[in-house]
This record gives C-alpha cells, sequence and structure tokens, in this order.
C-alpha cells in the first residue's frame, strides 16, 4: 500500500489535502478498498477526522478536521453554503464563450435501479444547483474547459447535471457514453479551489490546487 500525500496545507486545526483520481476519500467495502485518503491521512495524523468526500473518480481538494469540534464548524460550513468550492471540468462539445455564469437548477435524486447512479427528478428529487462558465474552448478536441460552483451538494450533481444539458464529463465510467469514456483515461473532474471563513481564528482562507489534466 503507498501512502503518499500531497499536503496543500497544515494547521493545528484542520488540514487541506490533494485527492489523486481513482483513490477513495474513505474506505469501501472489502479488503482491496481500505487504503484511502482518510486512511493515509490519519496514518500521519492520528486525530484527522473526514469532514466531506470527492468521488473516487475525481481528482482535488479534501478538507479534514483535527478535533471533533471543527469537525462540526467545517460540517456546518458545508452545510449552510459558506464554503465556497470551485471545481473544472472537460466536458464534449464546444459551449460559447461568457463572461456571464450559467445556472443548472434541476433536482436530483437516486436512480434506484441503477444504483449508486442518480438521476434528474422533477417531482421527487432534491433541489440541487449548479453555476457554470466557460473557462476555454478546446476547437480541436471539440471539448470545452469549464469552471463549475456546486450551490448544493448532491451526489454525482456535477456529472449529473452537465449530462442533462448534453455536455458529459470527458472520461465518465458512469454517464458518458462509450465515445465519451474513450476521449480520456480519467474523469476530467477536479476540486480547484475552497474558501472559507477558518473557525479557529475568523479569517478566510483560499487553497487552490491547478487541475492535473490542462
Amino acid at each position: 500500500m503507498t501512502t503518499s500525500l500531497n499536503v496543500i496545507h497544515e494547521d493545528p486545526h484542520l488540514l487541506v489535502l490533494d485527492k489523486p483520481a481513482g483513490l477513495l476519500c474513505v474506505p469501501g467495502r472489502g479488503e482491496d478498498k481500505q487504503d484511502c485518503l482518510s486512511a493515509r491521512a490519519v496514518a500521519h495524523w492520528p486525530d484527522a477526522r473526514v469532514v466531506h468526500r470527492l468521488d473516487m473518480a475525481t481528482s482535488g481538494l479534501v478538507l479534514m478536521a483535527r478535533s471533533p469540534a471543527m469537525q462540526r464548524a467545517l460540517g456546518d460550513a458545508f452545510a449552510q453554503r459558506r464554503m465556497h468550492k470551485v471545481y473544472e471540468a472537460i466536458v464534449d462539445g464546444l459551449l460559447p464563450l461568457s463572461d456571464e455564469w450559467a445556472l443548472i437548477d434541476a433536482p436530483l435524486a437516486a436512480d434506484w435501479p441503477r444504483r449508486p447512479l442518480q438521476k434528474i427528478d422533477l417531482e421527487s428529487g432534491k433541489p440541487s444547483q449548479t453555476r457554470w462558465r466557460v473557462k476555454r474552448q478546446l476547437a480541436e478536441r471539440h471539448a470545452s474547459h469549464l469552471w463549475l460552483e456546486p450551490l448544493t451538494g448532491r451526489s454525482h450533481q456535477l456529472r449529473v447535471h452537465l449530462l442533462s444539458i448534453g455536455h458529459p464529463i470527458l472520461g465518465d465510467a458512469l454517464y458518458g457514453g462509450e465515445e465519451v469514456r474513450q476521449r480520456a483515461a480519467r474523469l476530467l473532474l477536479h476540486a480547484s479551489a475552497l474558501e472559507f471563513e477558518h473557525p479557529a481564528d475568523g479569517r478566510m482562507r483560499r487553497f487552490e490546487s491547478p487541475p492535473p489534466f490542462c
């Protein structure tokens, strides 16, 4: 088992780690799924506690607390939408450049016959919103590089929302068709920025990680 970690920030209260694609955030079922970001973090910092998660296929910034009180404070910041998150993705198709953010407002629910997949469910889905804007067009790849801001935190939200507007994320093995899956060796989705008020001192902090697929 490798235990490497990319540490973006460390202080007595919290950690910011850069998770690679293909690594679980927490242990899964089975002996072969015990290597994960939280286990690697606990091996270095025994007080490390999970605050939120990224999909296994998604890379980028993950925040961990170093005490129960800090875990509650950071969890509340996520729940109350005081945690500003920015993702970047490369999606199928050319979208127009604009200085304006667009909004996807589509409720999500579990697709039970095909779980763990999610789906848009206008009748019983949970409210879900994603802001997006084009960072650059990749004409030679017939693709677009987007900034994404999830206003809610539903499972697979960014992946399902982008699929719903006809622009699935390249390399998405769950929601992309065969052609989309074959166009990248991994899911081209990365959590690139976190900005929040540090509960210990009240100062705004921003942490960034450039996507490895650009």
